[in-house]
C-alpha cells in the first residue's frame, strides 16, 4: 500500500480538489512526534470559508476511521497523521522487494525525450579532471531520467572543430611525429599544438598559416579533412578507456563537426527575419531587450563560431528526436553564452527554447597539488583515478578490520578499484553541482564518514549478514522474498525510520531530476546507510531466536540493500558485495 496515495485520495475526496494539489501540499514534518504526514489546512481556508483549525477537525473524523491510520491530530492549522507503524513498515519492505532495481521509477516521462548533452572534450587534448564534473554529473543526469521512464538520448557534443584545428593541421606540417603519434595520440597532439603558440609569439605568419588551414577544413578540402579525420578517430580512442573505466556511454558522438553543415541554413533563417546585423565586420544577433551583448554567429573571416554551431545543433535535436527537455551540463562559466543561444532561438521564434537547460557546475580545485602528473599543470583524469584506486587498496590491505580475511590479492585488487572510482564520483555529487569541489583524500576515503567508503562498506556488511543466513539455512538465497504475514512483526523506532526512507526513495529520484541536482539521490543513500548502521547497533538480526523476528529483520536488510544498490547504480556507482 501507498500510504502517501492513500492518504491524497481521502484528502482529495473529501475537499473536492484534485489529488496532484493535495500532494504537493501534503508535507513530511521534519520531526516524527509531529506526525508521519501533515496537511497544511490553512491551504482551504479560503475556499472552505473557515478557520483552518475547524477543517483540521472536520477532516480528521473522516481520516480516523481509515484503517492504515494510527491517529490524527490537529496543532496550528495543521492535520498530522500518524500511520499503523507495522502495516506501513511492512509495506515499504514488501515494495522495496518486490521493485527491485525498479525501485523510485515511474512512468512520468512515458513518450518524452530527454537530450543529456555531456563530457564533450576537445579533440587532441587531454582528459584531464575538469572533464570528470561534467561526465560524472551527466551520466547520473541520464540514469535518472531513464529510471523515470524518460527515453533518454546521451550526446557527447566532441569538440571537434574550429579555429584550433587549422593550428594543429599547420603545427602537424611542421613537427609532426607519426610514430609517437600512433604511440600516443594526446601526448603527441598536445606537444605540437603547445609548440605552435610558442612558435607563434615570434612568428605571427603561423597564424594566417592556421586561419587558411581551418578555412580549406571548412570547406571540405580532402587534406584537411584526412587530418582531421584522423586526429579525431585517435583522440575518441583514448577518450574511450576512459568512458569504459567509469561506466559511462553514449548514444552518439556528434561533436560540433557534425552540425557545420547545417549552420548555412541557420544563417539564412536569421536573415529572413532580420535578425543579423553587422558589428565590427562580424554578423552578429542583438539582445538588448535581454540585457545581454550581442551574440556573434560568424566572425569577421566569415568563419563559425560556437554559437552559430549551438544553434544549429539544437534546431537538428528537436528535428530529429522531438525533444521534451534538451540538457547542456557544461561549467557555469558558459552560463552567459547559453543565455545568448537561448535568447537568440527565442528572438528567431523556436518555441522550445525555454525547453533547453544549461545545467551549470562549480570549479574542481586541488589545495596540496599532491598529484602525480605527466603534463605540467594539467591534472589527468586517468592519474586522478589511478592514485584514488592506489590509496585505496592500501587502506584496505593495511586494515583487517574492513576486510574478510579469505579475499584473495586479486579480488581486493578489484574492489580497490571500484571503490576508488565510487571515491571520486561520490566526491564529485555530494553537494550541490554549483559549488567548487575541494579534493581532500582524507575525507573522500573516510570509511566512517560520509563518503563513498562508507556506503559500500555498510553495503557489503549487509550483504555478509545476508550470505551468513543463507550457510545457518535461515535462507535460501540472498534474494529469496519472505512471507508477508511475517513482516507484520516488524515495529522498532529503527525499522520504522528503515521504512520512512524507503518510502521516500521515489521522491528523492523524482527531486533530482527536476532539479538536476543528483545529490538529492545521494543524500538519501547516504542517509539509508546512516539508518541501516543505527538499526545494526541496535537490535539482533542473527541471533534472534523468534524465528519469524529474524526472517523479517533479514526482510529489512534485503530491503535496504535494494535500495543501496538501485541508488549507487542511478549515480553510476558500483556496490561491493565483499569487503
Amino acid at each position: 500500500m501507498d500510504f502517501r496515495q492513500e492518504i491524497v485520495k481521502a484528502l482529495a475526496a473529501r475537499t473536492g480538489l484534485t489529488e496532484d494539489q493535495i500532494d504537493v501540499w501534503l508535507e513530511i514534518p521534519p520531526q516524527s512526534h509531529m506526525g508521519d504526514f501533515a496537511f497544511p489546512c490553512f491551504r482551504l481556508a479560503k475556499t472552505m470559508r473557515k478557520a483552518p483549525p475547524m477543517i483540521a477537525a472536520e477532516l480528521a473524523d473522516v481520516l480516523e476511521a481509515a484503517d492504515y491510520i494510527e491517529r490524527t491530530e490537529t496543532a496550528g492549522g495543521y492535520l498530522n497523521f500518524f500511520v499503523r507503524r507495522s502495516a506501513y513498515i511492512a509495506g515499504q519492505v514488501k515494495n522495496a522487494l518486490t521493485a527491485g532495481s525498479s525501485l523510485g521509477s515511474s512512468d512520468q516521462g512515458e513518450g518524452k525525450t530527454v537530450i543529456v548533452e555531456f563530457s564533450s572534450p576537445n579533440i587532441a587534448k587531454p582528459f584531464h579532471v575538469g572533464h570528470a564534473f561534467t561526465t560524472i554529473l551527466g551520466n547520473s543526469l541520464s540514469r535518472i531520467y531513464k529510471h523515470l521512464g524518460y527515453e533518454v538520448i546521451r550526446m557527447n557534443h566532441l569538440g571537434d572543430y574550429g579555429t584550433q584545428f587549422g593550428k594543429l593541421i599547420a603545427a602537424w606540417n611542421l613537427w609532426g611525429d607519426e610514430t609517437a603519434l600512433e604511440a600516443h595520440p594526446i601526448n603527441e597532439l598536445l606537444r605540437i599544438y603547445v609548440k605552435f603558440h610558442d612558435e607563434a609569439k615570434n612568428a605571427p605568419e603561423l597564424e594566417l598559416q592556421a586561419r587558411d588551414h581551418f578555412r580549406r577544413l571548412e570547406n571540405g578540402e580532402s587534406f584537411e579533412k584526412g587530418l582531421w579525420q584522423k586526429f579525431r578517430d585517435l583522440s575518441l580512442k583514448e577518450f574511450n578507456l576512459v568512458y569504459e573505466r567509469l561506466g559511462v556511454e553514449f548514444d552518439n558522438f556528434n561533436g560540433e563537426s557534425f552540425y557545420s553543415n547545417q549552420i548555412p541554413e541557420v544563417i539564412e533563417e536569421l536573415k529572413s527575419k532580420k535578425l543579423l546585423v553587422e558589428s565590427e565586420g562580424a554578423q552578429v544577433v542583438m539582445l538588448d531587450e535581454y540585457d545581454l551583448p550581442p551574440c556573434i554567429i560568424l566572425k569577421s573571416d566569415g568563419t563559425t563560431i560556437y554559437a552559430s554551431r549551438d544553434i544549429a545543433a539544437v534546431l537538428y535535436r528537436d528535428k530529429t528526436y522531438n525533444f521534451h527537455k534538451n540538457i547542456y551540463v557544461v561549467g557555469t562559466p558558459q552560463a552567459l553564452h547559453f543565455k545568448q543561444v537561448f535568447s537568440v532561438l527565442e528572438k528567431a521564434g523556436f518555441e522550445k527554447s525555454k525547453d533547453c537547460v544549461h545545467v551549470g557546475f562549480g570549479l574542481v580545485k586541488f589545495p596540496d597539488r599532491k598529484l602525480s602528473t605527466r603534463s605540467g599543470d594539467v591534472i589527468l583524469l586517468e592519474d586522478l583515478l589511478n592514485e584514488s584506486v592506489d590509496k585505496t587498496y592500501e587502506i584496505i590491505r593495511s586494515n583487517s578490520e574492513l576486510r574478510q580475511t579469505d579475499i584473495p590479492e586479486q579480488e581486493m585488487r578489484e574492489i580497490a578499484e571500484k571503490i576508488g572510482l565510487a571515491a571520486i564520483m561520490f566526491t564529485f555529487q555530494k553537494n550541490s553541482r554549483e559549488r567548487d569541489i575541494v579534493f581532500a583524500w582524507e575525507d573522500m576515503l573516510d570509511f566512517e564518514g560520509d563518503s563513498a567508503p562508507y556506503v559500500l562498506y555498510t553495503y557489503a556488511r549487509a550483504h555478509s549478514i545476508l550470505r551468513k543466513a543463507v550457510s545457518a539455512g535461515y535462507i535460501s538465497s540472498v534474494d529469496e522474498l519472505p512471507d508477508d504475514q511475517i513482516l507484520d512483526k516488524l515495529v522498532s523506532d529503527d525499522e520504522f525510520a528503515l521504512a520512512k526512507l524507503l518510502d521516500t526513495f521515489g521522491n528523492a529520484v523524482e527531486r533530482a531530476a527536476a532539479a538536476n541536482e543528483p545529490y538529492m539521490l545521494l543524500r538519501q543513500v547516504i542517509n539509508l546507510a546512516r539508518a541501516f548502521n543505527r538499526y545494526y547497533h541496535n537490535e539482533s538480526i542473527l541471533k534472534t531466536e523468534e524465528v519469524e523476528l529474524r526472517r523479517a529483520r533479514l526482510a529489512v536488510l534485503q530491503a535496504v540493500c535494494t535500495a543501496i544498490r538501485t541508488g549507487l547504480e542511478l549515480l553510476g556507482i558500483q556496490a561491493v558485495e565483499r569487503m
